[in-house]
């Protein structure tokens, strides 16, 4: 059995195969988070998409030295996170590797980052395996990872401006070739447009038969 709770913006949590991994665990000043920093019970993973301020950097660095847990990243985000005391491993987008039983893919991500290269995440747990796009624009090799690692739930960001809106996120979901999706990285901020209503119109004018699983803050389900 798998758990996903929604923390709002880009964060989640996902239990899965006995481990708890953070997406992009931005806590504090999250204005939809649900909870706040010392409120939190940390998790054995964190994936960290990029270096900007939204999505949890400086919280996973928080988190796993007064907790636990490992920060997962691009290389140069795992060596600002153990310069400052967090427990860390680097990678690159390249092929899967493993931390602590679970099987992690740094995939592309088309944004900006101050720190290496912007990432999403394919995670392996339990037989579930989850796509955490992180904040991108949409990129046709979308289609490569649906092939390759066959996402049974992909989380894409919907809102616009920074990354994929409605439109282009529909698009990705027939590359993926997923059956389920959550929307996230929308309606934090005035400037991001997209609406998970307009990602469900589109999938329906697009004849793409996927699942819009549209979460609240806080909410859980079981995957």
């Amino acid at each position: 059995m798998a758990e996903l709770i929604y923390l709002g913006h880009s964060a989640f949590l996902l239990e899965v195969g006995g481990k708890k991994i953070m997406f992009d665990p931005w806590i504090s000043g999250n204005p939809k988070c649900p909870t706040k920093l010392s409120e939190c019970e940390g998790a054995d993973i964190y994936a960290v998409s990029h270096s900007h301020s939204d999505h949890g950097l400086d919280d996973a660095i928080e988190l796993s030295k007064r907790r636990k847990g490992k920060i997962v990243g691009i290389f140069e985000i795992a060596q600002h996170a153990s310069k400052n005391g967090a427990n860390s491993i680097g990678a690159n987008i390249g092929g899967p590797f493993e931390v602590d039983g679970v099987l992690i893919k740094l995939t592309q991500a088309v944004h900006s980052s101050d720190l290496g290269a912007p990432v999403g995440f394919i995670v392996k747990a339990g037989g579930i395996s989850v796509y955490h796009a992180g904040d991108t624009g949409l990129f046709y090799d979308m289609k490569l990872l649906g092939e390759l690692y066959r996402p049974d739930l992909a989380l894409l960001p919907i809102g616009g401006h920074f990354t994929m809106d409605p439109r282009e996120a529909a698009k990705a979901v027939e590359l993926l070739g997923v059956e389920r999706v959550v929307p996230m990285h929308y309606g934090t901020f005035p400037v991001l447009y997209g609406k998970p209503e307009d990602l469900k119109k589109e999938l329906k004018e697009r004849g793409i038969k996927a699942e819009v699983i549209q979460l609240e803050p806080g909410e859980r389900r079981e995957l």
